[in-house]
């Protein structure tokens, strides 16, 4: 076993991220995939800082992900090859015309075969069955070149090692939106695509009060017609109670809090949704390990704060370091340099704190914690922004007017769902609850993970309970709080996903949105006898406590799915991280 990374880990990095000859052959141990990305960041660094010793930053980098303390999105791990992609999220424009979909169709196959995905606005797209001028003939509308992008996917694997994510936003005012919302209703279709409707601060408000809305569109005003806002919110929660899909995406809240409208509007998100970006941009995200930031019975603090100075820093570097794919990408990414710290292991820090994910305890906790790291991430880039200057269209943003010191970064912090690089560090995902006692994860083609949650079995013992027999018995009965004879307090300590109820899922998510620049992907996980009101009850929630945006999933409601309890089939879920 690899002294870094436990078996899993290997297995990921060995599928996706180590070096290989010619012949296919690994010719790369995990040590010298991390020695050559801490190189090849801290020399991106020397190139427009020099503060610091390249080969005293390069340790340190290393030194921050040999410890598993931070890791950025996997596509940064290929850092120190040649033209290496490194940043995980890209939102490309569409215009309503079939060359600029088909330039922006290329652009996608390019950035998927890199390691990136990317999301569009399909909104600007006209109906269906709207004439077309230049050729006489009517328009196929939004959903059939999303098609047309699904398939490109299809065939371009990201590294060349999976396919590509994408997100798709159609706005709520659009009139092909109830085609949008049931795209995803016909098993298997779309596999490669989010889908997210865009509901306005008008719909919202409509919606209360029981009002309707006009569909339309600029370049199709004779397909304009007035529709109740109820019935398009009621065919959004039948949809994702059948299957997951489509999201919401809160876009005036988004484009409210955005810190750069002097230069232009947010439309559309990265794959997750925890990533709004303007058109052209793209966002290298990184997460912090909370599981390893406990000492004596609380946060270290301290600690906390080193580590998430030099992520910032990282981050910073690496768009310095990564290879652009297009000059406008580029442009840009330079002119706003947002990244995206986050965390990861949060499920596993409130075990060893002996906090339960569902209390006010927890929800307080994270706030704490999102803003502490949303502090420091600040105070690290406005003394990056001292020596190698703020970014470039600082002049005229909201955080200019707000009053903050200048920042070498628009947005710092992001919440995703880091379902690879939570591997690589042996932690729980992102800020979700524990899945299960055991689970399969499936995320390499043709392989599966099988994953005990290594903390319920150290409390286990702890208790002076037989492990294995207590385990078999949880398994059982599908979580310990279900389980006969567990301790009332262990019960209480341990909540696995679907004890939780829906609220305190999109609870912690405004927690943690608090403190987000960005926004939080989080799956508010609902049991499979779930009904549908819980869908909508978590939707009206996610509004009232100011989400940017909220994905639901009913437990079995899909054939497939990312996690599972060794018996139900899975579905690959694009991963930001």
């Amino acid at each position: 076993m690899d002294a870094l990374f436990d078996e899993a880990a290997l297995k990921v990095l060995e599928k996706r991220y180590l070096a290989r000859d010619a012949t296919g052959a690994v010719v790369e141990t995990p040590e010298a995939m991390l020695e050559r990305v801490a190189g090849a960041i801290a020399a991106a660094d020397a190139r427009v800082d020099g503060s610091m010793d390249e080969a005293h930053l390069a340790r340190r980098f290393y030194d921050l992900m040999a410890q598993r303390l931070f890791f950025p999105n996997s596509p940064a791990l290929a850092a120190g090859r040649p033209e290496a992609q490194l940043a995980a999220c890209f939102v490309l424009p569409l215009e309503d015309s079939l060359e600029s979909i088909y330039r922006t169709l290329g652009m996608a196959a390019r950035i998927h075969q890199s390691g990136g995905g990317t999301g569009f606005d399909f909104s600007v797209l006209r109906p269906a069955g709207a004439r077309v001028r230049s050729t006489g003939g009517v328009a196929s509308g939004p959903v059939s070149f999303i098609e047309l992008f699904n398939v490109s996917t299809e065939v371009i694997k990201q590294g060349g090692v999976r396919r590509g994510a994408n997100m798709a936003v159609l706005r709520v005012d659009h009139p092909d939106v109830f085609e949008f919302i049931r795209a995803k209703s016909e098993p298997g279709r779309l596999r490669n695509f989010n889908l997210s409707v865009a509901l306005t601060d008008a719909f919202v408000e409509a919606l209360g009060r029981g009002d309707e809305i006009q569909l339309t569109h600029p370049a199709a005003p004779e397909r304009a017609r007035h529709v109740a806002a109820e019935e398009i919110f009621s065919a959004i929660a039948e949809c994702a109670w059948e299957g997951g899909e489509p999201g919401l995406l809160f876009i005036d809240r988004i484009n409210e809090r955005h810190t750069c409208p002097h230069v232009g509007t947010i439309t559309a998100t990265n794959p997750c949704g925890e990533q709004p970006l303007l058109a052209f941009e793209s966002c290298t995200l990184g997460s912090v390990n909370l599981s390893l930031l406990c000492a004596g019975g609380e946060v270290d603090w301290e600690r906390l704060r080193e580590v998430v100075r030099l992520a910032v820093r990282f981050l910073d570097d690496v768009i310095e370091a990564t290879s652009f794919p297009f000059e406008p990408i580029e442009h840009m990414t330079r002119l706003t340099r947002k990244i995206g710290l986050g965390v990861m292991g949060f499920a596993d820090l409130l075990v060893d704190l002996g906090i339960p994910y569902d209390s006010e305890e927890a929800l307080t906790l994270a706030d704490e914690v999102m803003g502490f790291i949303h502090a420091e991430a600040r105070v690290a880039s406005a003394d990056l922004a001292k020596r190698r200057g703020p970014f470039p269209a600082w002049n005229g943003s909201r955080l200019e007017a707000w009053g903050v010191p200048p920042q070498r970064n628009a947005t710092l912090t992001t919440v995703a769902p880091t379902g690879t690089i939570s591997i690589l560090a042996g932690c729980s995902p992102s800020i979700e609850p524990l899945y299960a006692v055991e689970v399969v994860r499936h995320v390499l083609d043709g392989e599966t993970l099988v994953q005990e949650q290594p903390r319920i079995r150290e409390l286990l013992v702890a208790e002076g309970l037989d492990p294995d027999e207590t385990l078999a018995k949880i398994r059982a009965a599908g979580s310990p709080r279900r389980t006969e004879g567990l301790p009332e307090t262990l019960k209480r300590r341990i909540p696995t996903t679907f004890d939780i109820a829906p609220e305190w899922h999109v609870r912690m998510q405004a927690a943690f949105q608090r403190h987000c620049d960005a926004a939080v992907s989080k799956t508010i996980n609902l049991p499979a006898d779930a009904p549908l009101e819980a869908v909508r009850h978590a939707f009206e929630l996610a509004w009232e406590l100011g989400c940017k945006g909220i994905t639901v999933f009913r437990d079995r409601s899909r054939g497939e799915q990312v996690l599972t309890r060794l018996q139900v089939p899975y579905v690959r879920c694009p991963d930001c991280a």
